[in-house]
């Protein structure tokens, strides 16, 4: 669809609450009769199981998508932007295959992060603080058979403490909410920005602390130099503002950004220069 005859888009339900949008009831829309060439789009269709494969076959289709497989590699694979922020974000080691209990414990010192390369399995706390051995062994077996994680490359991460937000009554199985919050970028430009942790008692920055916390996401953004680009950003227990992770825009929820603000920044951004 081409949205108010400025941007194209290819977009297709998940099915995800924080993902999905109806750009019909909110924006101007219009779709060709008969496939249009050469044309740039931004996917909202989830996360291809092969993008490189995805962007081939849209692009023989005449469509370039927003992000090249160089840039969405870079945006979503913690091995591809760790090297570019190495120093706004907690130390990291990628093991190309399971590592052993000696690899992990030769480098780090318990606790430590563990997640795939590209993502958690829905944030679950037994797959990704590890605090023993013990720990470690289990969720290593848990990694092998995982349909998320069984694929991935292992990443454990120094284990940074973050500042706290109240999980009161919300699912103690999964990794504890922190002061975590979510932004966009277009081009390098701030499109949109809110709370990481959607579900559960709202929480706010200040100013101030926005404004520390984008100036981190802003230079990992400018380092990334990626089209249409996330940066998660936490504050520490000792109120300092890191990294948590980057990914591609086009495969990432909202969380507590306001879709209907991103679009229309992003909107903005894109007839101002027409």
């Amino acid at each position: 669809m081409l949205l108010e005859d400025t941007l194209w888009l290819l977009t297709s339900r998940t099915n995800i609450a924080i993902y999905d949008f109806d750009f019909q009831h909110c924006f101007h829309t219009r779709s060709p009769l008969h496939p249009i060439g050469n044309i740039s789009a931004v996917a909202r269709v989830g996360a291809p199981a092969n993008y490189q494969g995805f962007y081939d076959e849209c692009l023989a289709g005449g469509i370039a998508l927003i992000n090249s497989p160089e840039e969405h590699m870079r945006a979503s694979r913690l091995d591809a932007w760790y090297p570019l922020l190495e120093d706004l974000t907690p130390r990291s080691v990628c093991f190309r295959e399971r590592p052993t209990l000696e690899q992990v414990k030769a480098k780090f010192i318990w606790p430590v992060f563990m997640k795939g390369v590209r993502q958690t399995n829905r944030h679950q706390r037994k797959l990704s603080i590890i605090e023993s051995d013990a720990d470690f062994i289990s969720a290593m077996e848990m990694y092998a058979h995982d349909p998320i994680l069984g694929w991935q490359d292992v990443v454990c991460r120094e284990f940074v403490s973050l500042r706290p937000l109240a999980d009161t009554g919300l699912n103690q199985s999964r990794i504890p909410r922190s002061y975590e919050f979510r932004t966009f970028w277009w081009k390098g430009e701030l499109v949109g920005a809110g709370r990481y942790w959607w579900e559960g008692p709202g929480y706010h920055w200040r100013p101030d602390e926005q404004a520390a916390a984008l100036a981190i996401a802003g230079e990992a953004a400018r380092r990334a130099n990626v089209p249409f680009l996330v940066v998660d950003v936490a504050q520490t227990a000792v109120g300092n503002w890191i990294v948590i992770e980057c990914n591609d825009g086009q495969e990432s929820g909202y969380a507590g950004v306001s879709p209907f603000e991103l679009w229309q920044k992003i909107l903005d951004h894109e007839k101002a220069l027409l």
